[in-house]
């Protein structure tokens, strides 16, 4: 215990020595002591100077090297680099004139800086994540032997993650065969991967409206023909969604059926055979999304478990529940079509991600994991109601009582526009996800997607307040 409290003060104060030299060196170059081009003082010398061992100022120096600060010359010694332009603040803040598209929301959330708050934003706060479960996983793993941190994963996927998912799908009445599921990056490179397995540039894609916009931008990427079917509270308008196929005769639909974004709402066991027997007549693809269900208190009806995989491709990920840094999803499907996708795979990203599919195996095998589950949705509930009662106070109502998940998909008071009311946000560093974003046909103009999670605090609605009365007001100001 001694030992190690000695060891970690030792490598403290390192840590400090070598700070302390880099700031010496970065505060030259400021100060224009040492210019571009200039040679800086030899590790002996500098180490001499400043009274460091030579391997404090090695240390240093390799780390400026890193940051791009100075150069390496072997031979010849360190040398200041050219300097870049100079950073400005105004570069990262939010761009008030980027148009409302299906880029808007998350270009605004994945680039908010540390203050801004993200009610519009599609995943859970940092603190609501499994973190210490993550952290003994990492440590785990930073033990490990053998290939696990260095060697390529198979293509198809670390074999134990594929059975739990497999046993996980069968809790949700899904039954798929590990080799049925092939485990890939994220839920977005699952979508990638089968639409580059399933259709050719022209073919046409049937959508909900609303439905999550980076369904449009992905299929748009792709240069498909993407057709919107109005949503429902039980699901597609089934007459439409017949005329439709009748009409265009899709390749695919993607759509969630188990809590539905952006609406929350829950496939019925009447709309998903109505669905499935029009996939039938019209030889209709369907990929269901389904990244939310740790989300669930009751399963809900699944198109996949209806269709036992024929039909339809069942896909998921963990980046909503355990984290997004740790991208890992999944895609189960019928067996001939899982070996196309293997060969796809391995043209476009070769091996899989072995580091990342350990880390969520060892999370996974945790009995912690279903605990923070449990919790979570337990504070989702609350949040809910909180979150619900609060916008209806400011003259917002929910299009539906979402029966689970972190999503209120709400009508803004008065006719009031979303992405004005979005814009003024922004100027207040909060990021809102208008409903035009989600919507193919551009009719949700009047709606708004919230995130329960990201809005406990007071801020949010007060700036929700001002900026729906800004947008009432003459000219939206």
């Amino acid at each position: 215990m001694v030992k190690d409290a000695v060891r970690m003060n030792g490598e403290a104060a390192g840590s400090t020595r070598v700070s302390m030299v880099m700031t010496t060196i970065r505060q030259r170059i400021a100060g224009r002591s040492l210019t571009p081009g200039a040679k800086l003082p030899s590790v002996r010398g500098l180490a001499g100077t400043l009274k460091v061992s030579t391997s404090t100022v090695v240390d240093a120096y390799e780390r400026l090297v890193a940051e791009g600060a100075i150069l390496s010359r072997p031979g010849s010694g360190f040398y200041v680099a050219s300097q870049a332009a100079p950073f400005s603040l105004s570069e990262v803040g939010p761009k008030l004139d980027r148009a409302v598209d299906p880029f808007w929301v998350s270009r605004q959330s994945l680039e908010a800086g540390e203050g801004g708050l993200k009610p519009g934003c599609g995943w859970l706060p940092p603190s609501w994540l499994p973190e210490e479960s993550i952290r003994r996983a990492l440590r785990a793993l930073s033990r490990s032997e053998g290939p696990s941190l260095a060697d390529y994963g198979s293509p198809l996927g670390l074999p134990p993650l594929r059975q739990i998912i497999a046993r996980r799908m069968a809790e949700r009445g899904i039954e798929a065969s590990p080799d049925q599921v092939m485990l890939t990056e994220s839920g977005t490179q699952s979508i990638d991967l089968l639409c580059r397995f399933l259709i050719e540039p022209g073919d046409t894609v049937l959508v909900d409206d609303p439905c999550y916009f980076n369904f449009h931008a992905l299929l748009r990427a792709h240069r498909a023909k993407i057709v919107g079917v109005p949503y429902t509270a039980s699901g597609p308008d089934l007459q439409v969604f017949a005329e439709t196929c009748a009409e265009h005769r899709p390749r695919l639909y993607i759509t969630n059926s188990a809590i539905h974004n952006p609406t929350g709402a829950v496939l019925s066991p009447v709309a998903a055979h109505r669905v499935l027997k029009l996939a039938d007549q019209f030889d209709l693809t369907v990929i269901e999304d389904d990244i939310f269900a740790d989300f669930e208190h009751v399963a809900a009806p699944r198109l996949a478990a209806f269709d036992g995989l024929d039909r339809v491709i069942h896909i998921g990920s963990f980046s909503k529940t355990l984290s997004a840094s740790a991208r890992c999803g999944f895609i189960a499907a019928k067996p001939e079509w899982i070996d196309g996708l293997t060969d796809l795979k391995i043209a476009t990203t070769f091996g899989g991600g072995r580091l990342t599919s350990e880390l969520v195996l060892n999370v996974l095998s945790d009995g912690n994991y279903r605990r923070h589950v449990d919790a979570l949705r337990t504070r989702l509930s609350q949040a809910m109601a909180d979150v619900s009662a609060k916008l209806k106070g400011l003259g917002i109502t929910p299009w539906i009582e979402p029966q689970a998940g972190m999503f209120l998909w709400c009508r803004l008071p008065d006719d009031v526009d979303a992405a004005g009311v979005a814009r003024v946000a922004l100027e207040r560093n909060v990021v809102l996800a208008p409903g035009n974003a989600f919507s193919l046909s551009q009719s949700a103009t009047n709606f708004m997607r919230f995130n329960v999670s990201q809005m406990l605090g007071p801020r949010v609605f007060d700036v929700l307040r001002d900026a729906i009365s800004q947008a009432k007001a003459p000219n939206g100001r």
